[in-house]
C-alpha cells in the first residue's frame, strides 16, 4: 500500500478548515491535519514531516509569535523546512497577490471563494510535480499587472507618485522630469495622464491613482 500524502491546513476560521478538509477527504490518498494557530502549525512542521501546507494569509489570533500566513511562510523558509507551500485565501487584491508570489514564491495561490475539490487536487498534483499553480483569477490579475507594468515609463511613475500630493494638475509642471533632466510641459503631462487613464480604465485622476496602487505600480 502506497504512503498517504500528508497535508497540513492552517486557517483561523474552523468553518473554512472544515470545508477544505471535506474537499480533500474526497481523495483517499491524503492524510490531513489542521490547526487554527500559526505557532502550532510551525511547531508541527518542525517536528513532523508534511508534504504540503495550505495556509491563509490573515489571522485574527492574538498573542502568537507568528501572526499570519506570510510570517509562517517566512519562518518555514528560514528554517528550510521541506514542505510545499500553498496559499488559500480570500485576498484578491492585485498588489497583495503580486507581493506574496514575488517575495515568498508559494507553490500555489488559490482563492477560497472559487476553490473546490477538483481545483485543490489539481493544485496538489502540480506542486508534487515541482510546478506552480495559480487559480484563474489570480493568474489573470498577474498578467494584467505585468502588461500594465510594461507600458509604464519613468515619467508615468513620476506623475502617478506626485499626483496625490498636488491640488491642481498645473502644479505638476516644474516637477516632472524627462530622462535628460529637462522639465515636462503641462500639455505633455495632461496628455500622459489621459493615456494613463485609458490604460488603467480609470474614470478620473483619483481613480487612476487608486488603480495604480491596487496594481502595485506605486505604493
Amino acid at each position: 500500500m502506497s504512503k498517504k500524502l500528508k497535508i497540513l491546513v492552517v486557517d483561523d476560521h474552523q468553518l473554512i478548515i472544515d470545508g477544505i478538509v471535506t474537499s480533500l477527504k474526497e481523495i483517499e490518498a491524503y492524510q490531513i491535519e489542521s490547526t487554527t494557530n500559526c505557532d502550532i502549525a510551525f511547531d508541527k512542521l518542525k517536528h513532523e514531516s508534511f508534504d504540503i501546507l495550505f495556509t491563509d494569509l490573515s489571522f485574527e489570533n492574538f498573542g502568537t509569535d507568528i501572526d499570519g500566513g506570510e510570517s509562517l511562510i517566512k519562518a518555514i523558509q528560514k528554517e528550510n523546512i521541506p514542505v510545499k507551500i500553498a496559499v488559500i485565501t480570500g485576498h484578491t487584491e492585485t498588489n497583495r497577490i503580486y507581493n506574496v508570489i514575488h517575495n515568498l514564491q508559494p507553490s500555489a495561490y488559490l482563492l477560497k471563494s472559487k476553490c473546490d475539490a477538483t481545483e485543490l487536487n489539481f493544485a496538489i498534483q502540480k506542486m508534487l510535480s515541482n510546478d506552480f499553480y495559480y487559480s484563474h483569477e489570480v493568474h489573470q490579475k498577474l498578467i494584467k499587472r505585468a502588461c500594465i507594468a510594461i507600458q509604464m515609463d519613468e515619467i508615468a511613475i513620476q506623475i502617478l507618485k506626485e499626483l496625490p500630493k498636488q491640488t491642481k494638475i498645473s502644479n505638476l509642471e516644474g516637477i516632472i522630469k524627462k530622462e535628460d533632466g529637462s522639465l515636462l510641459k503641462l500639455r505633455s503631462i495632461e496628455n500622459k495622464l489621459s493615456n494613463l487613464r485609458i490604460d488603467l480604465n480609470a474614470v478620473n485622476n483619483t481613480d487612476l491613482v487608486l488603480k495604480a496602487k491596487e496594481l502595485g505600480i506605486i505604493d
